[in-house]
Formats: C-alpha cells, structure tokens, sequence
C-alpha cells in the first residue's frame, strides 16, 4: 500500500494519541485499568447512579468490558450496583468509592477546568466549535464514503 495521510491528519492523530496516552498514564497512577477510571470518571461526571449502558455508550466501550471492570471496582469495594428499569443497571460509589475518587479522579477533572482556565474564552469557544465541526464532518464523511457504500467489506 502507498498511502500517505496528510500532516494535518497526522498531527491530529498524534495530539490524540498524546491525550489518550495522558488518562492512560492517570489511569495506572491510580492503579487502574483505563476502562475503570473510565467507569469512575464517568460517575463523577454523570452523577452517582448513573447507568452502565450510558458509559459504554459514552466510551464506546464494549458491554462486556465495562461489566468486568464494574466487578473489579466491586470487589474493591469502590462500587455497588442498583436495578433500574429493565436490565439498567445503576452504578454507586461506596465509601471507599468516594474516598477513591476524592483522590484520584477529582484532581483530573480540576486539571481539565485548570486548562480551560487558561485559555482565554474564545480560545476555548474556536477550539470547541472546531473540534465539533471536525467530528461532524468525520462523521458524515464515514457515512457517506464508507458505512453507507455500495462496496462490501471483505474480512
């Protein structure tokens, strides 16, 4: 193959690979694997009771990842589960839980504010606006040249 992406996506790409790889680095400080500091993340910034279907489909995460982690965050004593409606399952922090998250997934979150903080608030404004076009155009660009194509995909 003779394929070259342009400098503009390959930056892209490596900013991003560059921020995965900082909650990555956060996630093993915490001695955590990324989807459980996802999981517990995602409580912080859903709110406790949030729903497991929720935070898979926030990142992307498989079903089955996130209820492995969920039982590992349980046997830890971090998380208890309550049935909603359904199959929903709701997420709680214990104690410990609370505690856990005091320390380690607050201070990202103040981390994040403090970064926007510095930026000046059209700075973040051109910066968000521009991240959300970038995502909309991806989207229906994939939509459009590849999901939705007339070509099959051979595995």
């Amino acid at each position: 193959m003779n394929y070259k992406p342009g400098r503009e996506l390959q930056e892209f790409n490596r900013l991003y690979r560059e921020t995965d790889s900082i909650y990555h680095k956060l996630a093993l400080h915490a001695g955590l694997s990324d989807s459980a500091f996802h999981i517990l993340y995602s409580i912080v910034e859903f709110g406790d009771g949030c729903l497991q279907k929720d935070i898979s489909t926030q990142y992307n995460i498989s079903k089955q990842t996130i209820n492995s982690s969920i039982k590992n965050l349980e046997a830890k004593g971090y998380l208890t589960l309550s049935r909603g409606k359904g199959r929903d399952m709701h997420l709680h922090l214990t104690p410990a839980g609370e505690a856990f998250t005091e320390e380690y997934i607050v201070p990202v979150f103040d981390a994040e504010n403090h970064v926007f903080a510095q930026m000046t608030p059209e700075e973040t404004a051109q910066m968000l606006r521009l991240t959300k076009k970038y995502t909309e155009l991806f989207r229906k660009n994939a939509d459009e040249k590849i999901l939705h194509s007339s070509k099959e995909v051979k595995i």
